[in-house]
């Protein structure tokens, strides 16, 4: 396991400890669980193909373009923090 140091403001780092406090987790776990749980773009793009495909597949889905476009602008909406509530 490689040590790595970043730079955080004292209110995010107070944060970090307060999450992984109240989660029974040292700081590096919470940080390695919130990385390892948090898709990247490209693991985002294969679940959504695949979502799709089990639509059109079992459930007769006929999705037009414009759904999916919708949808894909939904979904960025909510990766940007735009849509959704904030805490």
């Amino acid at each position: 396991m490689a040590d790595t140091t970043i730079k955080i403001s004292e209110e995010v780092r107070d944060r970090l400890r307060l999450l992984a406090e109240e989660r029974g987790l040292s700081t590096r776990a919470l940080v390695e669980r919130l990385a390892g749980a948090t898709p990247t773009e490209a693991e985002r793009t294969e679940r959504t193909a695949r979502g799709i495909a089990y639509l059109r597949a079992h459930l007769g889905v006929a999705l037009t373009d414009e759904d999916l476009s919708e949808g894909e602008a939904w979904r960025n909406a909510i990766a940007e923090g735009r849509v959704g509530r904030q805490r």
